[in-house]
């Protein structure tokens, strides 16, 4: 894979350069970086310079390319390049850290899921016991709703101090009035207590 630019006389511009181009292999780690002049501008590859020129400005070394064959699964090519360069022992070397790098990104994978599982349950019994604070005001409030309506209803039933009226009864007059006699006395009044009933009406 190839990089083209300009010849760029920064030296962090440079170096820049160079890590787009190892984060564009995807194998970065395991490949020789050359450092290509053509006709004025800078090629990045990983191939040696087509004009037999050029710099190596990064060199994998035989950890980098073990490891990097590892991280992507491919064990046996990984094993046969030791083989091939009498590497075993650093192969060996490289597949242990793996292995170990493995064990503790499954133990971290692990881990969080058990703490994830315990936040969800925690957040589930959270849920329940403020539905169960919910429902247990309302039941308080409606309780207090209906006391406060057999108060009232009692309230009602009962007559109601100073409320009571008296009126006099129609007088009566004696028939003799109209033969120049004096009427006859009225009758004492009668009274006629008025007391409430439910719902606000009155009897007399």
């Amino acid at each position: 894979m190839h990089l083209t630019m300009k010849i760029l006389p920064d030296t962090r511009q440079v170096l820049f350069a160079v890590i787009l181009l190892l984060a564009a292999t995807g194998t970065a780690g395991a490949q020789n970086i050359y450092k290509c002049t053509h006709g004025g501008r800078i090629e990045y590859t990983d191939r040696p310079c087509s004009t037999g020129t050029g710099e190596l400005i990064h060199k994998a070394d035989d950890s980098e390319v073990i490891d990097q064959y590892l991280d992507l699964g491919q064990n046996d090519i990984a094993k046969r390049y030791a083989a091939a360069r009498h590497l075993e022992a650093l192969y060996q070397n490289r597949l242990d850290a793996y292995k170990q790098r493995m064990e503790e990104r499954s133990q971290r994978e692990a881990a969080d899921a058990i703490a994830a599982q315990q936040r969800d349950e925690q957040a589930q019994q959270q849920a329940l016991a403020d539905e169960a604070a919910n429902r247990e005001r309302l039941q308080a409030e409606n309780d207090a709703l209906r006391q406060q309506n057999d108060q009232y209803r009692d309230q009602l039933a009962q007559p109601v101090a100073g409320y009571e009226t008296n009126y006099w009864a129609p007088p009566y007059w004696d028939h003799g009035h109209d033969h120049g006699q004096h009427p006859a006395p009225p009758s004492p009044p009668v009274f006629h207590p008025c007391r409430q009933l439910a719902g606000g009406r009155v009897q007399c």
